[in-house]
């Protein structure tokens, strides 16, 4: 299939062709409904969906055609809750912070990225970094300096002084910097304004908060709430004068319920989660990014000696296996699902290990392909250029071997990537 272009420059007719690329797909999953289709063809010209068809397209001069008969073919996949800069590695990790430059930082987003990319996952949620290093990674990978998904960064995360995101702690008090809204702390309404509109001068794209505790933090709660009422309220109004989404790490009931009332887009992790705080959310429409993945990661880490400071291991080993759990509960009542994984604390480009543990938790497999296409592409607010496979759409569009919907772990065997047009690994 060509698109003829007709130029006039000087009075001289030129012809230009833009050739297609012909996807021959033997299994089909669009996300438009939870069925695979058998043997199609998909076009893509230039960087878009031209058109889906049944059965397999003779090609014309020029196009190329990728052979994917023995394949699954789908949308790219998004993940809702990575961090590119990083990826736990025990104790090194909390020395990172005394002994890595913003360089060392950003050449390591730039790595993990591609890590990312190669497994599938075309779009991602950066919800936290620590110099803005995700924001010139965005920027590089949108100019194809190199390869990278497509990547929507909260810059430095906003905290409250001591809460999960505050840079200083575990510090001595001779070392302890004085923070304020530009590093993401944050003490009152006018605070919480200003850390917003710095993320929005800085270029980020959402603006993530967090309203309790963490599992990973120097600190002893790993659930206490850590912005009141206003604080949250101040946040969530900002950014929408901004046009800037919220998400909310959240693991304790309390802050979590705050969140939800004051309107945020997302609760991430969501440990404690609780039946009114379910039905806040269903009622807010709120979306629930759950991220099992990294719980169950930090469950089995905590049983080694040593991985974890001593504040932190117990933390890890009481919410790390709940997770799980809320998550089954979330699902069986009707709350929003978006495929997040916290990538950075388990290993950049084990994104898909999260689909299992969706499944065995009781969730339908097409529910969780299309919780990392059709819900992500919504909850981004992107619906309307990513997350099915359809004409007019960008072709972002991955393959993998065998059939997801008999066998979930076939979503970790990723042998075609295929991102805004541009193929970067098929088989």
């Amino acid at each position: 299939m060509k698109k003829t272009l007709l130029a006039v420059a000087i009075g001289t007719l030129s012809f230009t062709t833009h050739a297609a690329t012909l996807i021959h797909a033997g299994k089909v999953f669009t996300g438009t409904s939870d069925d695979i289709q058998d043997a199609m063809t998909i076009v893509v010209e230039d960087n878009k969906i031209a058109a889906i068809t049944d059965g397999y397209q003779s090609a014309d001069e020029g196009d190329t055609v990728v052979d994917l008969k023995n394949a699954t073919v789908m949308p790219g996949l998004m993940d809702m809750h990575v961090h590119l800069s990083s990826q736990h590695n025990g104790p090194q990790t909390y020395l990172a912070r005394y002994t890595l430059n913003e360089a060392d930082l950003a050449l390591r987003a730039a790595n993990y990225a591609e890590k990312t990319l190669m497994a599938g996952f075309t779009t991602v949620r950066n919800l936290g970094d620590g110099y803005n290093e995700t924001v010139a990674l965005r920027n590089a990978v949108d100019k194809g300096l190199f390869p990278g998904p497509r990547i929507y960064t909260a810059a430095k995360s906003i905290a409250t002084t001591g809460g999960h995101a505050d840079p200083s702690n575990g510090m001595s008090r001779s070392l302890r910097p004085d923070t304020g809204p530009e590093d993401g702390v944050v003490n009152g309404v006018a605070e919480a304004r200003e850390a917003v509109r710095q993320r929005y001068q800085d270029g980020a794209d959402v603006i993530k908060i967090t309203a309790t505790g963490g599992v990973l933090s120097v600190a002893k709660s790993g659930q206490n709430p850590q912005f009141m009422d206003d604080e949250v309220k101040a946040i969530v109004d900002t950014a929408a004068d901004y046009g800037m989404t919220v998400a909310v790490h959240a693991h304790g009931k309390e802050g979590m319920k705050r969140a939800i009332r004051a309107g945020v887009d997302s609760i991430e992790h969501g440990t404690y989660m609780d039946e009114e705080a379910i039905a806040l959310m269903k009622e807010h429409g709120t979306y629930y990014v759950p991220t099992i993945l990294a719980g169950a990661f930090v469950a089995e880490k905590a049983k080694i000696d040593g991985y974890f400071p001593d504040i932190v291991r117990p933390k890890a080993a009481a919410i790390g296996p709940l997770i799980q759990e809320t998550f089954a509960k979330a699902y069986q009542e009707g709350v929003n699902i978006a495929f997040g994984t916290d990538s950075g604390v388990s290993a950049h480009g084990d994104n898909a290990q999260e689909f299992a543990l969706m499944v065995e938790a009781g969730m339908p497999a097409a529910a969780a392909l299309r919780s990392a296409t059709v819900a992500t592409a919504d909850l981004l607010g992107v619906a309307d250029k990513l997350g099915t496979l359809e004409a007019g759409k960008l072709a972002d569009i991955i393959a993998v071997s065998g059939d997801p919907l008999e066998d979930i772990t076939s979503m970790e065997k990723v042998s075609f990537v295929m991102k805004d047009g541009t193929i970067y690994k098929q088989p």
